[in-house]
C-alpha cells in the first residue's frame, strides 16, 4: 500500500497571492499537517525525525532555487 495516500490532500487557497501575508499564512496552515504526517512516516520507517526534517528543508531550498532560476530565465527571454 502506498503510504503517501494516507497523508491527505492540499486544500486550495482562499486568498490571492496579492494578499501576501494571508496567502502565506494560509499555505502554512494547509501544509503543516501534511508535513507532520510525512515526518511521522519517515520516523515510522526508521529515520531520525531531525534528519528527515533537515532533509526536507534542503529539498525545499532546492525547489526555491529551481523556481528562482526558471523565473530569471523566463524574464531574460
Amino acid at each position: 500500500m502506498n503510504k503517501m495516500t494516507e497523508i491527505g490532500s492540499v486544500p486550495p487557497p482562499t486568498h490571492s497571492p496579492s494578499q501576501f501575508l494571508a496567502y502565506e499564512t494560509e499555505c502554512r496552515h494547509a501544509l503543516k499537517p501534511l508535513l507532520t504526517g510525512l515526518l511521522d512516516m519517515a520516523v515510522s520507517a526508521g529515520w531520525n525525525r531531525r534528519t528527515a526534517a533537515s532533509t526536507l528543508m534542503f529539498l525545499a531550498a532546492q525547489q526555491v532555487s529551481a523556481t528562482a532560476s526558471e523565473t530569471s530565465t523566463v524574464e531574460c527571454n
